[in-house]
């Protein structure tokens, strides 16, 4: 069986209920669930949440709620293995055979159907892990730390008489979904290892979103890239 898991639970605190928040016309979380739809390899998609609102609005999007998540797993200190594990342990516990599961974010609303796609092939190479990936958008080793009295050091010091173009490559985590093996997934196998293969998408199509900036920073480029598609 092939698995979508994501993650939603109740209590975030930046942005208070932004699971289900409106996002350009729909519930955040509404937007994670048509990208596993459309992707059309899945076999379930499961909503892991503690909320019985994130549960209702799930379910009426097309997912499925079999359980809700514990208490024990629903806290801020829960990393996003312990909560996919916890999705195959209960959906094996019923006798249903489970080999490659996609944690995707509910709040992921850039995450692309034919990237899903790519990366799923790319695990049947061999990875225990295949995850979407884009270059920083400053050289990070360019980067320096700021002090409480406003002065600053370099945090690669030996690295300031570099060009640019000799600087080694830096890539960080899109923050969109993870496609793994489900023995990786049960092991809390690491991700960030040389058993994962990073897929790398452009850093247009990347925004975090933690904070109420964050969130009107993704809701105009979403309308821009909508835009920008709809011309093509």
């Amino acid at each position: 069986m092939k698995l979508a898991v994501i993650p939603a639970r109740g209590g975030s605190k930046r942005i208070p209920r932004k699971n289900i928040r409106q996002f350009c016309g729909k519930p955040m979380i509404a937007w994670s669930i048509e990208i596993a739809q459309r992707s059309g390899l899945f076999d379930r998609i499961i909503v892991s949440t503690d909320d019985t609102e994130i549960a209702k609005i799930a379910s009426e999007h097309g997912a499925e709620v079999p359980f809700l998540r514990p208490a024990d797993i629903s806290d801020d200190f829960t990393g996003t293995a312990e909560v996919v594990q916890h999705a195959i342990q209960n959906i094996q516990s019923k006798g249903h055979q489970v080999d490659d599961v996609c944690c995707i974010y509910a709040t992921a609303p850039f995450a692309r159907s034919e990237d899903i796609e790519k990366a799923y092939q790319e695990l049947g190479n061999g990875w225990s892990y295949v995850i979407p990936a884009c270059e920083f958008n400053a050289p990070i080793f360019r980067s320096f730390q700021r002090y409480d009295d406003g002065s600053i050091e370099m945090l690669y010091p030996d690295k300031f008489a570099s060009r640019s173009q000799d600087l080694p490559e830096a890539l960080h985590d899109a923050g969109q979904f993870y496609w793994g093996k489900a023995a990786a997934w049960l092991e809390l196998k690491p991700f960030f290892t040389r058993d994962t293969y990073a897929l790398r998408i452009p850093a247009w199509r990347v925004q975090d979103i933690d904070t109420n900036d964050d969130w009107r920073r993704a809701e105009l480029m979403f309308v821009g890239l909508e835009a920008l598609e709809s011309k093509e």
